[in-house]
């Protein structure tokens, strides 16, 4: 029962907060000079076959590196974007020639910001389960990666 309520305890959070990750629930990995922390991704309340996935990536290593690709397990398609506002309008940008994380920098990969995107997704993935792909970096190489997949927002 003490795992259960652990469990609420960090959705609550996570809802909240997205910015915050439960230090029990954080997952990272290393390659190269680049530590890849806590992949994950927010079910979609509605299924339009896009998912986004979000992250933090630190670069403790003395020179710039480039995340160049992506795949997900769940997608035939995953693409490197970004959103910026447009006048009134927020604007998705394809990034197809890269996310730069810069030597000695993190960059986070957060909703209405830089992200990865699933698309193409047939079945969507839901809260409280996980799927894998993979990360390619210009410098470092490639990593599989877990997307840990978070409950939707609901207002």
């Amino acid at each position: 029962m003490h795992n259960l309520a652990r469990l609420a305890f960090a959705a609550a959070v996570s809802l909240s907060s997205p910015g915050l990750i439960p230090a029990g629930l954080a997952h990272e990995m290393k390659v190269g000079d680049l530590i890849i922390m806590h992949p994950w991704a927010r079910q979609s309340p509605m299924h339009d076959g896009v998912l986004a996935g979000f992250m933090k990536i630190t670069n403790t290593g003395k020179h710039d590196d480039l995340l160049i690709r992506a795949t997900a397990e769940i997608a035939p398609n995953v693409q490197l974007h970004d959103m910026k506002m447009d006048g009134n309008a927020m604007k998705t940008i394809s990034h197809g020639g890269g996310i730069a994380i810069p030597a000695g920098q993190t960059v986070e990969l957060k909703p209405m910001s830089l992200h990865i995107m699933f698309m193409g997704i047939t079945e969507q993935p839901m809260a409280n389960t996980e799927f894998k792909g993979t990360l390619v970096f210009e410098r470092a190489g490639t990593i599989a990666v877990e997307y840990e997949v978070e409950p939707p927002v609901t207002e």
